[in-house]
């Protein structure tokens, strides 16, 4: 009989707790995570941290717990980016230009709770008109 180090069989029962934890992790139904990602935004509102009114952070939260259970729900690269470019829409003209400027990266961006999340600037110089 050959005797494995303490340490070897140590290390086998570690490996497979593992792989046994990341093929349940795996196997979990979608909603878990939904469900997971509700709770974090129900915690979230109830803290006061959400920088909303706390009818209206819970409100959101359900609503995205709802989506997501539809598989309406998707965080795609470059969504975030085309959903601030359809609400530059509502402008026209040089307005509309100057918003789809400021979401593409152009002017200044202030980050913090204070400015509401991001705040974008930019500055245009009109001369006025000649006399």
């Amino acid at each position: 009989m050959t005797k494995i180090p303490t340490s070897l069989r140590q290390l086998t029962l570690v490996v497979l707790t593992t792989l046994v934890g990341a093929t349940g992790a795996l196997a979990a139904p979608p909603n878990a995570s939904a469900e997971a990602r509700y709770q974090r935004d129900l915690a979230r509102c109830n803290s006061g941290q959400s920088n909303q009114t706390t009818a209206t952070c819970l409100r959101e939260a359900g609503s995205a717990l709802a989506e997501a259970q539809r598989g309406t729900l998707r965080n795609e690269p470059g969504q975030y980016q085309a959903n601030a470019l359809r609400r530059c829409e509502v402008h026209q003209g040089t307005e509309r230009a100057a918003c789809e400027a400021r979401i593409l990266g152009q002017g200044d961006i202030t980050r913090g709770a204070q400015a509401g999340g991001l705040l974008r600037q930019s500055i245009t110089v009109t001369p006025p008109p000649a006399n």
